[in-house]
């Protein structure tokens, strides 16, 4: 091969050779060989050979407390929902082989989504397979060409992604600022479609929007309202609506957005909506026209969290005390947290870089701790940080082993 010099953006190639589509990628290839050529253990690709508890599972042959699973109720293990789930597998077999608007519809589906319109106290439910269709769905099928989507620039990647499939202009603003949000809104031609997407729970710093404060000013420049409650349902609110419900803004929003994977211990996802010409939705949104519904074992478990939950008061109150003790335990240590209070079962602790983030990860993993390690551009700013999910099945002589984790691994690491 030529010794000649190659411009960095034009790689030399044989007469008829293609370019490599995975040159693209050669940067984060670099980036994973480098964390990985000491022999420390990948911590995007950990294995949970037995999960023992929504708390604990044995991970790479050590029994550790698991600090990173978003099971934020702990439904996995509940008797009632496993008990659905075995019965409906029974019932009705594996799977539905089928799309919802076809042969994929069974009982459960509708049992499931009338759970979620009592949970919601909404007129519609439409269950998704997973909870990134979801957004990818809705968002791409009511805001299309010639429409405008004002988001968060910390918004998920599936409701980026959703905004990309439908193609409409998409406004950013600075992350939580309700002034530049308005900014945007205000630029705006008159008379356009408007759709403001927002996020009750930020998944990476576990802060909160200021809903009421911005759902305010999308209804006075005539925007609808979809809010993406996936790290809130359960939780947060006195009937763990989310941070709608909390704000006091049920009423004001169009489309409220949600996952199973989280508070409600399954796979799925849905939206819910007061909005009277909902149903057509079943009919024109191409990721659950085309997509095989989900099987009857999973609906089953689905609806039967979901109604727990309805009466999750104590789980709720015990998650609270989880997550103020162990926000408090870690300050007090002295790292850096991604919010000032705790504001949900999220608690963010931010890494000096990378590398430190990457040995300090190892050192709790040895030491029986998981937490996610999340790095750019996943994460806002540049950060690497370490994310915490708190379970409401922790124990609080669970949290206190948490602490004494960090404490250990901290100063291993050196970085308390």
């Amino acid at each position: 091969m030529s010794e000649g010099i190659i411009q960095p953006d034009q790689p030399e190639t044989l007469e008829g050779e293609g370019k490599d589509l995975f040159s693209k990628f050669d940067d984060i290839i670099a980036l994973r060989e480098g964390l990985l050529s000491s022999g420390q253990e990948d911590p995007f690709n950990l294995v949970m050979e037995k999960v023992l508890s929504p708390t604990r599972a044995i991970c790479n042959g050590r029994e550790t407390i698991l600090l990173g699973t978003y099971n934020y109720m702990g439904m996995t293990f509940d008797p009632d929902v496993v008990e659905a789930g075995k019965q409906a597998l029974a019932d009705y077999g594996t799977g539905t082989t089928g799309s919802r608007v076809l042969n994929g519809t069974y009982q459960g589906h509708k049992e499931c989504e009338q759970a979620l319109k009592d949970f919601y106290g909404m007129d519609h439910a439409m269950v998704f397979s997973t909870g990134y269709q979801a957004n990818l769905g809705i968002i791409s099928t009511i805001a299309g060409k010639g429409d405008y989507i004002v988001l968060d620039i910390d918004s998920h990647a599936s409701i980026w992604d959703g905004c990309a499939m439908g193609q409409a202009e998409v406004v950013p603003f600075k992350h939580n600022d309700i002034e530049a949000m308005e900014k945007r809104l205000k630029r705006i031609p008159e008379g356009a479609g408007k759709l403001v997407v927002l996020e009750g729970v930020y998944s990476m710093l576990g802060d909160v929007a200021p809903l009421k404060e911005m759902v305010a000013i999308a209804k006075k420049y005539g925007a609808m309202v979809l809010v993406d409650e996936a790290h809130s349902m359960g939780f947060i609110g006195e009937n763990g609506r989310g941070v709608v419900e909390d704000t006091g803004v049920m009423d004001d929003v169009d489309f409220i957005i949600g996952t199973f994977s989280k508070s409600v211990g399954t796979v799925g996802g849905f939206c819910v909506s007061n909005h009277p010409k909902f149903e057509i939705m079943r009919l024109v949104c191409r990721p659950y026209v085309f997509t095989a519904s989900l099987p009857p074992s999973v609906v089953a478990t689905a609806e039967a969290s979901i109604r727990k939950l309805m009466h999750g008061s104590n789980k709720r109150a015990h998650l609270w005390e989880n997550s103020r003790s162990l926000h408090k335990g870690l300050k007090d240590l002295g790292f850096k947290l991604g919010t000032e209070e705790p504001q949900s079962a999220i608690i963010a602790v931010i890494m000096p870089d990378l590398e430190q983030g990457a040995q300090m990860w190892e050192a709790l993993i040895q030491n029986g701790l998981y937490v996610n390690l999340a790095r750019p551009p996943a994460t806002p700013a540049g950060m690497t940080l370490l994310r915490c999910s708190l379970c409401a099945e922790h124990s609080e002589e669970e949290v206190g082993e948490i602490l004494s984790i960090f404490e250990q691994s901290g100063r291993q690491v050196g970085i308390i």
